[in-house]
């Protein structure tokens, strides 16, 4: 005979059905996708706007619409950015300042015919 402690523990018993596992497994592994396909552009992203930042700080670098390319494209092989060129920068004065700005999309493949469209744009200004 069961006492009344033993009772309610029993009816306190909870546990994950084998449906919640396999919904939540489902869930994960769409958000593990989701991040090993759209993490590497954002990682991208940060390099090109890490590239602009420092040729900002770079005089030299931005004495003219050439050479601010070239100085984009130097940058752009040491950390290894395909997404855009030099040839795809906006080079132009503001004022006594030359700004530098991108603008550019990705789209990447998830499953089947499904693709995500990333927009990413940025300056020097920023």
């Amino acid at each position: 005979m069961k006492t009344m402690g033993e009772q309610n523990m029993v009816a306190k018993q909870r546990g994950v059905s084998l449906t919640g596992l396999l919904v939540w497994s489902v869930i994960l592994a769409v958000l593990a996708l989701l991040a090993m396909k759209v993490g590497p552009e954002y990682l991208e992203y940060g390099k090109i706007k890490q590239a602009v930042t420092a040729m900002k700080k770079d005089a030299g670098a931005m004495s003219s619409v050439a050479e601010a390319r070239k100085a984009f494209d130097r940058r752009a092989d040491v950390d290894s950015i395909t997404a855009i060129t030099g040839n795809d920068l906006d080079v132009s004065k503001e004022g006594a300042e030359v700004v530098v700005s991108f603008a550019y999309d990705r789209r990447v493949p998830l499953f089947a015919n499904v693709s995500l469209l990333l927009e990413f744009q940025g300056s020097s200004r920023e």
